[in-house]
């Protein structure tokens, strides 16, 4: 899976409860564009209105080769999933504290597909517990490798 898009900032804001993979419906010139690789969605997330997901402040940006019937930028975008998977995503956003967002787009048999998770938001206290496991696991890799550095194998 070669992601199009990543969103960094999720993991990182965000508990990764569950992911859903959902299609796009996305225009010509929009398409053009994520193949260039142009856009962001650190700050993208999703909405369930009227059974019907919708993904929200996703920037595609205009192809540049493209001609007046270019594409908006920041326009809202339908996600296709089945009424199943919708309503599951209802009854999980509605929760207080999670929100519906994107972690990557990427190819799948030559359509995009957007990986979309629900997240309950990290307080402060999280984050950094966060970022002393991770230096934890890294001093710990450090010491490791050169342990086994000087020995001769054999």
């Amino acid at each position: 899976m070669a992601d199009i898009l990543s969103n960094s900032k999720a993991r990182r804001d965000y508990h990764i409860l569950e992911t859903f993979e959902a299609g796009i419906v996305l225009h010509g010139t929009e398409v053009k564009a994520l193949r260039a690789g142009k856009g962001q969605i650190s700050d993208a997330f999703a909405r369930v209105e009227k059974e019907e997901v919708w993904l929200h402040n996703a920037h595609i940006d205009e192809y540049a080769f493209g001609n007046r019937q270019n594409h908006q930028p920041k326009a809202p975008r339908k996600l296709l999933l089945h009424k199943t998977e919708i309503r599951k995503l209802f009854g999980l956003a509605a929760v207080k504290g999670n929100a519906l967002v994107p972690l990557a787009f990427y190819w799948k048999n030559g359509r995009v597909k957007v990986l979309l998770a629900v997240g309950s938001g990290k307080v402060q206290f999280d984050k950094r517990e966060d970022m002393k496991k991770r230096d934890a696991d890294r001093d710990l890799k450090r010491a490791t490798m050169h342990r086994f550095k000087g020995k001769p194998t054999g």
